[in-house]
């Protein structure tokens, strides 16, 4: 049964970017202007076809449709594949592919961690953008939490259960003075695209890795985009079905030398991604944190205005020795409280490496002294 799309709003939601894109994807090339708003493209064995530049024409929705129509013809397609084709064409499409069965369905709660988890992942990988870290705070990154109310759930595909997030338009690369074919000053929507392949892949290559006793596998990944987010939230989407698929299209807009991208996982990839995001956790200093302790060594070399202190505190109920740079400023406060034998209030992000504690960005907050001293 032939379909035609007849209505209007639906119409006019497709871009003439995106109009611009599918014809040359598809073999027409611009050959000259038409009018003030428009271009003609020719190809071979193909009509000659009216590509509107804008979506300022009373009659846009009509050309659209008359589009659809020949690029059906054309590409022997239904007018509903093209027209699907059409609305992601200036979009990367992003599909969280779930293997459950035959007909396609999963249960109620496991499709809404499908969506919960895919929509973490893609938080995570916006977060990496500004500077890939083993942790984030997702909602202190607010341009990443711009990003992610950008994006959009697409129209779910036949086969298996599969949750379709669409990107945030994704503009074709502007005339520039030099060549750039690494697309490396790529719009941030595309960037995000790009990462999340790269994450996931190094994700994926880790748990192999990781599966065959390499104790050091996701120690590289950070760069690539892989944080205890990243693992937490393909564990919430990998653990219920027996594979899952992370496929990616690019926006014809701004197209790409390579073709979709897909990384599978199985369920047994679940309990080494959560060991992963653990690891990761661990890893990461530990952000805002507050010690109250005393001051147990001081040291300050001759030349230097800061100087180094060591605190005794309680980390996860267990007394520590932590280690922290002062200015100088702080650190003579420091050293009157050790003096005073008075209990000190430090702030800052609390690091371990190995069996040792290390308060970055410290200052003193407040130093408690004994008032019963005082008499």
């Amino acid at each position: 049964m032939r379909v035609s799309i007849r209505d209007r709003g639906s119409l006019s939601a497709v871009s003439p970017a995106a109009l611009s894109a599918y014809a040359r994807a598809a073999g027409w090339r611009r050959y000259e202007p038409y009018g003030e708003h428009s271009d003609v493209y020719a190809g071979e064995s193909r009509p000659e076809i009216i590509v509107p530049r804008t979506q300022c024409l009373g009659d846009y929705a009509s050309v659209v449709a008359t589009l659809i129509d020949t690029f059906a013809g054309v590409s022997g397609q239904d007018e509903l594949s093209v027209y699907r084709s059409l609305a992601t064409a200036d979009r990367d499409v992003v599909r969280v592919r779930a293997a459950e069965s035959d007909d396609g369905s999963v249960t109620l709660n496991d499709g809404v961690d499908l969506i919960g988890g895919a929509r973490d992942l893609l938080l995570s990988v916006a977060c990496s953008l500004r500077e890939p870290q083993p942790v984030y705070r997702a909602g202190a990154n607010r341009e990443a939490a711009d990003l992610l109310r950008q994006m959009r759930l697409g129209q779910t595909d036949q086969g298996s259960f599969v949750v379709t997030l669409l990107t945030p338009v994704v503009p074709p690369p502007m005339p520039a003075l030099f060549p750039d074919p690494d697309d490396w000053y790529a719009p941030i929507e595309r960037r995000m695209t790009r990462r999340l392949v790269e994450a996931v892949t190094a994700a994926r290559q880790a748990t192999e890795r990781a599966s065959a006793g390499d104790d050091g596998a996701f120690e590289e990944t950070v760069a690539s985009g892989v944080s205890a987010n990243l693992c937490e939230a393909l564990v919430r989407i990998i653990e219920p079905f027996r594979t899952l698929d992370v496929d990616v299209s690019w926006a014809r807009t701004r197209p790409v030398a390579a073709t979709g991208t897909v990384t599978r996982f199985g369920r047994a990839d679940a309990a080494l991604l959560r060991e992963a995001a653990r690891l990761l956790r661990d890893r990461a200093p530990r952000l805002d944190v507050r010690l109250h302790g005393f001051i147990r060594r001081l040291k300050r070399g001759e030349a230097g205005d800061d100087g180094t202190i060591s605190l005794q505190a309680k980390i996860d109920g267990q007394r520590q020795s932590v280690v922290a740079v002062l200015e100088q400023a702080d650190y003579e406060r420091a050293v009157q409280a050790h003096r005073d034998r008075a209990l000190v209030v430090l702030a800052g992000d609390l690091e371990r490496t190995g069996q040792r504690w290390r308060l970055l960005n410290p200052h003193v907050e407040g130093v408690l002294r004994d008032e019963r001293d005082d008499g």
